[in-house]
């Protein structure tokens, strides 16, 4: 499965929200849209401690699709220990508390509609209820094992 999926490449996001012990975050590959109405979105953590454990906890989190320029940043939100949430990577907080990366080239404003356990992950159904559009840019993706920009046009 794992090499099958290695050579597939996904958009990569961040996913933030603000747990009873401050910000957390975590990057994510497997963000996809489910629907339209509601609108609604899915993706998944590997387990359910940490910042995935506080995300699956939370009322409400913000998935930020983010471009190639923010690859490091996603690097940081991949590995525990990560610097983030820091005043230099461009982060302020949504009137209803969210961490938001203002430089995102969209910003999805979610609460859980579901979760389901499949074996060690955790796989979460979203409604979406508010888009924050950011300045438009290139697509991080990651594929085989690592994060990339799409080509220019």
């Amino acid at each position: 499965m794992k090499s099958a999926f290695r050579q597939h490449p996904s958009g990569v996001a961040i996913i933030t929200a603000m747990s009873a012990s401050g910000p957390v975050g975590l990057t994510a590959s497997s963000v996809a849209s489910v629907a339209v109405d509601p609108a609604a979105i899915v993706f998944s953590v590997t387990r359910a401690t940490g910042s995935a454990g506080a995300i699956l906890a939370a009322d409400s989190f913000v998935v930020h699709l983010i471009d190639d320029e923010h690859s490091e940043l996603a690097e940081s939100f991949a590995v525990s220990g990560g610097e983030r949430f820091t005043p230099e990577q461009g982060w302020s907080a949504l009137p209803t508390g969210e961490p938001h990366l203002q430089a995102a080239r969209v910003a999805l404003r979610c609460r859980p509609i579901q979760t389901v356990p499949v074996g060690s992950s955790t796989v979460v159904i979203a409604e979406v209820v508010e888009v924050t559009e950011g300045r438009p840019g290139r697509p991080l993706v990651y594929v085989d094992r690592r994060f990339r920009a799409l080509p220019h046009d």
